[in-house]
């Protein structure tokens, strides 16, 4: 019963093979192996236009470098008050953005509407040199509350950000359960919406470890293979982040992987509705939250449920029960559902 995190998941076999082959015989390190190239080759296919994509081991150097790529140290990037970015990377992304500053926007169900973006956009400018630069958007997809932007919400961000030359950043480590939930194409949920640059997750999908910086317009990634050096993130046996790729995407197995844990976190979020445990938001992606009694909680940790009890400024629940954060993966299985369910019932 571990719905702690995909990232308590493990590796999946596809890939864990694929790391294997790639240990047969030599390679040339920092990504002039045969297996970065071909992934920079499939990406490119992925997305239906030529991209520059960098490989990075975590998803918090790939934000915390695409961020510091596209807002200069003086300049402010929005995100959601909830986002990973801001609560859960240690100041990762104004550390490596040499002092860029993250504002926290609020917003229902982890998304930030287009009004709020204005009227934090009114804030800034006319106000040079002393005031810090509107520089940048960053959105998660799917977002810390496991809902998701449809093409429009993001197309009409993008538009508003772009108006004010701000460039927008989306954290994608789920971005596979985006996609098939809404049975979009990649391109259609990122630049064609107007996305600049995206953190691509392959490590909560069934990775080891590999995580992807895609920046859109090529033009536009001069230097970031020096920012990924310089920060410590380009891996010299290069080709094991490679090899992880290549298997990930091969076959559409990404969104095989991200489409078990969706149907998953439906039957999850379904049988707990049935025992008065409802979702507390739209089960869009692998996330389901629940409000439970504290007595409950404990029962469940005591019977070894494994999950996390977060909070939330957008929810105010009652003092005698916790908000669970229950996250499924392509690893959970239906007995692992049935068990943690009958426990509640």
């Amino acid at each position: 019963m571990n719905f702690a995190s995909d990232n308590a998941a493990p590796v999946a076999q596809p890939i864990l093979d694929a790391i294997v082959r790639a240990d047969a015989g030599y390679a040339l390190g920092y990504g002039a192996d045969d297996w970065t190239k071909g992934v920079e080759r499939r990406l490119s296919d992925v997305f239906e236009r030529e991209v520059a994509a960098f490989l990075v081991p975590t998803g918090t150097a790939a934000n915390a470098l695409a961020l510091a790529h596209v807002a200069p140290p003086w300049g402010v990037v929005f995100c959601h008050a909830e986002s990973h970015i801001a609560i859960d990377e240690c100041g990762a992304p104004e550390f490596f953005g040499g002092g860029l500053k993250l504002a926290g926007l609020p917003g229902g169900a982890g998304k930030i509407a287009p009004d709020t973006l204005k009227s934090a956009l009114a804030f800034y400018g006319g106000h040079s040199p002393h005031q810090m630069l509107a520089a940048a958007l960053s959105i998660t997809q799917a977002t810390e509350a496991g809902t998701i932007y449809r093409a429009e919400e993001i197309a009409a961000l993008c538009a508003m950000a772009h108006a004010r030359s701000l460039n927008v950043h989306m954290d994608g480590a789920r971005f596979a359960n985006a996609l098939v939930r809404l049975n979009a194409t990649p391109a259609q949920l990122t630049w064609q919406a107007g996305i600049d640059a995206l953190s691509f997750g392959a490590t909560k999908g069934g990775a080891m470890a590999a995580e992807a910086v895609v920046i859109f317009d090529p033009a536009r990634a001069a230097s970031f293979a020096e920012r990924r050096k310089r920060g410590g993130h380009l891996l010299s046996k290069h080709r094991f982040l490679a090899a992880q790729f290549a298997a990930y995407l091969d076959g559409d197995l990404w969104l095989d992987l991200a489409r078990h844990a969706n149907i998953m976190a439906d039957r999850l979020a379904r049988e707990l509705a049935a025992t008065d445990l409802p979702p507390l938001w739209p089960v869009e992606a692998n996330l389901v939250f629940v409000a439970l009694p504290r007595a409950l909680d404990a029962k469940l940790k005591a019977a070894g449920a494994s999950y996390y009890v977060r909070s939330s400024e957008a929810l105010c629940l009652p003092a005698d029960t916790v908000l669970a954060r229950l996250v499924t993966s392509f690893a959970t299985q239906n007995e692992d559902i049935e068990r943690f369910v009958n426990l509640c019932k």
